[in-house]
């Protein structure tokens, strides 16, 4: 099966789960996801993984935390029902296959890493699809609160309040742990700061880490509940994108450098 062929396929898929997860149909929501996940991963090999090197351009690294995102997403309702995480999410997932499929690639870094930086790289990947996924959680109980707060009608397919906070809490308590792991990796095998344009990187990095740190702290301390719990994820989470898509956008878009 071609890439196009595989994507086109995983674009059908992932908004026949969108529209299922809408309507709380688990089974053929969890079933349509899998085969878009299938597909999308196909799409990633090809993509990704060159003769001449690795490509891990912007529009490839959006479609693998994509990629990612949706696949922790399939796990974590398959545990509970977080439709409305879904619906929220795979249409961004979506985006960012179609962008990879449609886009042309951008230069591939020939450089080889060390083993150390491949690990630094998929632990920071993972932490980051959780702490966007911790994010969205984060807007949607805003939403929840706010239309409970004016006595409106929450949209069916939200779960309990408490179950939204306690999943938003732990994705990021586990995300925090893969972050901090990952900047240790980072710093044990980073060659040139400056040569590889780390700097930027670093100092957002350093910042969010920080964020996160505080909310976990607190939430161990002093019990931080729900508005604290959102200020510090949509902030934090906001800081690690401008240290990784943010450098990106700016090698790559508009210096033109890999």
């Amino acid at each position: 099966m071609t890439s196009g062929l595989a994507g086109a396929l995983a674009l059908i898929l992932y908004g026949m789960g969108i529209a299922f997860f809408a309507q709380t149909r688990r089974g053929p929501a969890l079933a349509s996801t899998l085969g878009a996940l299938a597909g999308h991963a196909v799409v990633l090999a090809t993509m990704i993984v060159a003769t001449r090197g690795v490509n891990f351009g912007i529009v490839n690294a959006a479609s693998i935390v994509g990629w990612c995102i949706a696949s922790i997403i399939w796990v974590l309702n398959l545990q509970r029902p977080l439709e409305s995480l879904a619906v929220f999410v795979l249409p961004m997932t979506g985006l960012a296959l179609g962008l990879d499929l449609w886009l042309p690639p951008p230069p591939i870094a020939e450089h080889p890493l060390p083993l150390g930086m491949y690990l630094h790289i998929a632990l920071a990947i993972i932490a980051y699809s959780l702490f966007m996924i911790a994010a969205a959680q984060a807007l949607l109980l805003t939403f929840a609160t706010r239309q409970l707060r004016h006595h409106h009608p929450v949209m069916h397919f939200l779960p309990p309040l408490p179950t939204m906070e306690a999943v938003m809490f732990q994705l990021t308590a586990f995300a925090f742990g893969l972050l901090t792991a990952s900047l240790i990796f980072g710093a044990l095998f980073v060659q040139n700061i400056r040569s590889q344009h780390l700097s930027h990187k670093i100092v957002f990095s350093g910042l969010a880490w920080l964020v996160f740190a505080t909310l976990v702290h607190g939430r161990w301390r002093w019990n931080w509940r729900g508005r604290h719990g959102v200020k510090y994820v949509v902030s934090g989470s906001i800081l690690l994108a401008l240290a990784f898509f943010g450098t990106k956008v700016v090698l790559e878009l508009i210096l033109r450098r890999t």
